[in-house]
């Protein structure tokens, strides 16, 4: 069974940092598209960042862009967040997900479609 973890959110201070982490089971994620996204209370879910299926092409949010990094570990089969320079707007529940029914490609997209399958979710917290 195909399935998604998210794991490392937390409360943090502005200007601090957490890495967030996307384990996958019943599948391969170097095989598709993974990406990141975040809902606040209140606001629809939106993209923060994705990596493509071949050749680990990255995409970010002009939000994020220059202050998270996301990143893949094929071995343990786990995705990143990285997120450095945290502000009060990036709080949020964060949610990882995977394009499992899309071909290999060298781009992804930072809409919901094609995204399959969810994690459950973590929140993230940016409070002084």
């Amino acid at each position: 069974q195909l399935q998604l973890v998210e794991s490392g959110g937390g409360l943090v201070q502005p200007g601090g940092s957490l890495r967030l982490s996307c384990a996958a089971s019943g599948f391969t994620l170097d095989y598709h598209a993974i990406g990141w996204f975040r809902q606040a209370p209140g606001k629809s879910r939106e993209g923060v960042s994705c990596i493509s299926s071949s050749y680990g092409n990255t995409y970010y949010a002009d939000s994020v862009k220059g202050r998270f990094t996301i990143s893949r570990d094929n071995a343990k089969n786990t995705v990143y967040l990285q997120m450095n320079s945290l502000e009060p707007e990036d709080t949020a529940v964060y949610y990882c997900a995977a394009a499992a029914k899309s071909p290999l490609s060298t781009v992804c997209v930072l809409s919901r479609i094609p995204y399959d399958h969810w994690g459950q979710g973590t929140q993230v917290t940016v409070s002084s």
